[in-house]
């Protein structure tokens, strides 16, 4: 019996996703757990698998067009089988507007030809991608792909060749002009979640680290690497320093669930990655359980991932505490907005050689600045002070987290 194909809700707060590239044609076979499709969602591009087996008798989404969650875009069944007729939603009324009679289509028309079920353009994920970024509407393009689609070619002619707007009484030098750029997708993610970030109640306490003994053991990690292991930073010593604090401070590995607090078992940190688009946090599991050289690796690939655009929603989720390093920056301090849930986010500066006091005496010693942000709903200053005191303790002297 034929199945539908609906979209998946693949992470939290999903609400939609753009189909990027079908990876079976309509004939083909499928097998149960084989990829499908490619989808985008707002901060990642994966593979989703087939959740039947059969044969693919219908594409009923077409690349590049964005689909609600639980809506059908493909029919499996038997070979030779009919296909379920699914039920085009009604197009909105503004798309119906008259047209004049004329001997070759007016250019809405021929957009309207252009206009799939449910009244979306035709177009390319790229194309839709550089009309965004550049102020295009895809809708007074004509489509040179196959059907009549809109490829990034037609959207980059359309550029070119449009008017000159009409001039101003008071026209400003183009040089005074204001750039408008639309929100992508991620961007509009993350202002939702700075947005949700800054409703919470939150406050900061900084602490000062010694790193010369954390220099040394790294050095020491680096020196014993294998041929091909990824080099242990910085980042990997405090994501396993942390890990440990967190598990002997379990109040700062915690999520904030409205009336609720839920407590975690384990450190899923998750590590502040930028990117061409924005930020992404990818989250390496149950770091108190391993060794530096392995969350090494873990978090070169997860980079690596990111990246390339070839992270999957899993690697986004389940995080319960965040790691923000500007060091390579030259940031010497700073504050992070905190990720909620997570009830804290460590902001990491430069590692930087400063004048201290040692036995009476002034001496230069590399130090590292970082500072806590914490959601006052879940945890209080004392034991937000205790869990960085602890992460302090065990940069200066590693051999206690052991």
């Amino acid at each position: 019996m034929a199945s539908q194909v609906t979209l998946p809700r693949l992470g939290q707060g999903m609400e939609s996703g753009t189909i990027v590239r079908w990876l079976k044609s309509e004939g083909d076979t499928v097998e149960k757990g084989e990829p499908l499709y490619e989808l985008d969602t707002e901060k990642v591009t994966q593979e989703v698998e087939a959740d039947a087996s059969g044969v693919l008798l219908k594409i009923l989404a077409a690349e590049g067009e964005e689909i609600e969650v639980g809506k059908a875009i493909a029919v499996i069944g038997e070979p030779g089988e009919d296909v379920p007729r699914v039920e085009p939603e009604p197009a909105p009324a503004a798309v119906e507007q008259p047209v004049e009679q004329q001997d070759s289509p007016a250019p809405r028309q021929q957009a309207a030809e252009q206009m799939e079920n449910g009244g979306r353009v035709k177009a390319s994920p790229l194309a839709r991608k550089i009309a965004r970024e550049r102020g295009i509407d895809l809708a007074s393009l004509d489509g040179t792909g196959p059907e009549g689609r809109i490829v990034a070619e037609d959207v980059e002619r359309a550029e070119k060749v449009a008017p000159e707007p009409a001039p101003q009484p008071v026209a400003a030098p183009a040089s005074e002009e204001v750039e408008v750029i639309p929100l992508t997708g991620m961007r509009k993610a993350i202002a939702r979640r700075m947005t949700e970030a800054w409703e919470a109640p939150v406050f900061q306490i900084t602490m000062t680290a010694d790193m010369t003994a954390a220099i040394r053991l790294r050095e020491g990690l680096v020196a014993r690497m294998a041929e091909g292991e990824a080099k242990p930073t910085y980042s990997d010593i405090l994501t396993k320093v942390c890990a440990v604090a967190l598990m002997r401070h379990r109040a700062v590995n915690a999520l904030f669930a409205g009336d609720e607090v839920h407590l975690v078992p384990t450190a899923n940190v998750g590590i502040a990655v930028a990117v061409p688009r924005g930020l992404l946090v990818p989250v390496l599991r149950s770091c108190e359980k391993k060794t530096i050289p392995q969350l090494a690796g873990e978090r070169a690939d997860l980079v690596a991932r990111t990246r390339e655009g070839k992270l999957r929603q899993e690697d986004l989720e389940g995080g319960t505490f965040t790691i923000s390093n500007l060091g390579m920056y030259g940031v010497e301090r700073f504050v992070a907005v905190l990720n909620p849930p997570q009830a804290a986010i460590l902001a990491v500066g430069a590692i930087e050689e400063r004048a201290v006091v040692r036995d009476g005496a002034v001496a230069a010693r590399p130090t590292l600045e970082m500072t806590l942000t914490c959601d006052h709903r879940t945890v209080d200053g004392a034991t937000a002070s205790e869990f960085l005191r602890t992460v302090k303790q065990f940069l200066e002297e590693p051999g206690l987290a052991l």
